[in-house]
């Protein structure tokens, strides 16, 4: 999203700028509770739903936003308004999460590890289709809106600092993002079964008072939806109240959304002036495609693939997610060193490695270190991608080159969850769960490697810039 040109940016107070960063902390929370963790393993696990049905589910929302962004995006380029787009798709985005744990544990049966309740209801079947299209419309609704809150709350960055001091911020926002994500599965297990990973059973006055909230009180998967959708509205207020539109135009405007999609095209035309840029918008819808396909299937590989035992594959992520932190910072030394294009090449040849290396080695110690390392390595991309764009386009054009970034990333999100989805449900009648989790991960391997060889041609601008 463009911003205004010729504005001088002054650092805005602190409340602000931390209340800014304290959003990644919020919606990470939702990135590893609803999108990540539990509700892939309640509806393929709990109510042995495909996994087709749940990539489905996920692209629906992933095509929502590739065909809405380019028109709000507009609107919001106009009037140079971001935050109220972040307070409307987020308050839809707590509410919807919230409502499925609403249907889920009124119009479902209460199945599945960890509950302690029942509703009385019958076993999942077709009798129970309606009610589980309500359960599937809201997370469709959710996903969406919280996939829309971002390319909004990425547009406020540069009101927020000057431009040389965007990446400390940046940088703070996601150190939040991974206390985020810690802290959310920590918040969530004891609703789901009592306990806290590594730690254990939290005390039975505890574990009342915390299951006395609506609708997260019979234990099990059902029980996480509302007070995750709590805690991501909690630490979402900080920006609702602090942070501001400091240039935003009051008068009214001319809105060109029809020419929205035009510009799109537009860009797309650009690409030409600019050698490497189509290619590597292509090479990042496919390595983007690999990721978010990953980490959308991770719980449901670690219990269906691995064999780890249901509620377990939460202890894995909190372990996992350390390693993030200190890999991110790392690989970001890296890219000054030796440049954001022969650091994304190995963080993506690292991915194929490690790939492999988990399909050749299916047991539960090589999964552990393999996961490790996928940690250490898994915020490079994002680390090396957006310097690695910036060495392709001129910064004046950079908004529009990254907004069409964010439409291959989402529009990727479409594809991988849903050749994976069919894989594993096509093989398992056959092979069985293992084998069949793990030639889905076959599927993301060989995306990297392709990834890895359309890089190649990418053009290294920075041994340019090193031997000028």
């Amino acid at each position: 999203m463009n911003q205004l040109q010729n504005v001088t940016v002054e650092r805005a107070p602190a409340r602000e700028r931390i209340s800014w960063a304290l959003y990644d902390f919020a919606n990470t929370v939702f990135s590893m509770n609803i999108a990540t963790l539990f509700f892939s393993l309640w509806i393929v696990s709990d109510f042995h739903r495909s996994n087709t049905l749940l990539a489905t589910v996920n692209g629906i929302a992933s095509v929502l936003v590739v065909v809405s962004i380019p028109v709000f995006g507009a609107i919001s380029d106009a009037t140079q308004r971001r935050k109220p787009w972040i307070v409307g798709f987020t308050l839809i985005a707590c509410i919807s999460t919230a409502l499925i744990g609403v249907l889920g544990e009124r119009w479902l049966p209460l199945i599945g590890v960890g509950v302690v309740g029942t509703n009385g209801l019958p076993a999942p079947g077709d009798e129970m289709t309606l009610p589980l299209l309500g359960v599937l419309a809201a997370f469709v609704i959710a996903n969406y809106t919280y996939q829309g809150a971002q390319p909004f709350y990425n547009a406020m960055l540069p009101d927020l600092v000057p431009k040389n001091e965007q990446g400390r911020l940046s940088g703070l926002g996601a150190a939040f993002g991974y206390v985020g994500a810690i802290t959310a599965v920590l918040v969530a297990f004891p609703f789901f079964q009592g306990s806290l990973p590594l730690l254990g059973p939290v005390s039975p006055g505890i574990l009342h008072a915390m299951r006395s909230i609506p609708y997260a009180g019979v234990g099990g998967r059902v029980s996480v939806f509302v007070p995750t959708a709590i805690l991501f509205l909690v630490f979402s207020l900080p920006l609702f109240i602090f942070c501001r539109d400091h240039h935003a135009i009051t008068e009214k405007m001319s809105v060109a959304w029809r020419e929205a999609f035009r510009a799109v095209r537009a860009t797309l035309q650009e690409t030409k002036t600019y050698p490497g840029s189509l290619r590597f918008i292509l090479t990042s819808f496919v390595y983007q495609d690999a990721m978010g396909t990953i980490v959308s299937y991770m719980a449901l590989y670690a219990v269906f693939g691995m064999g780890f035992k249901e509620g377990s594959e939460a202890t894995l992520f909190v372990v996992l997610t350390i390693p993030a932190v200190l890999g991110s910072y790392l690989i970001g030394k890296v890219v000054d060193r030796i440049g954001p294009k022969k650091t994304l090449s190995l963080v993506l040849l690292a991915w194929v490695i490690l790939l492999a290396t988990m399909i050749a080695t299916p047991s539960r110690t090589a999964f552990w270190i393999i996961g490790g390392l996928i940690g250490l390595i898994y915020g490079g991309v994002q680390t090396a991608e957006r310097p690695l764009l910036l060495t392709l386009v001129p910064s004046h054009d950079a908004g529009r080159f990254f907004s069409l970034m964010v439409l291959s990333s989402r529009a990727a999100a479409i594809l991988g969850p849903f050749v994976l989805g069919q894989t594993v449900d096509r093989l398992v009648p056959r092979v069985g769960e293992p084998l069949a989790y793990r030639a889905g991960v076959v599927t993301i391997a060989i995306a990297m490697v392709i990834a890895l060889l359309m890089l190649r041609k990418v053009p290294d601008r920075h041994r340019v810039a090193e031997s000028s």
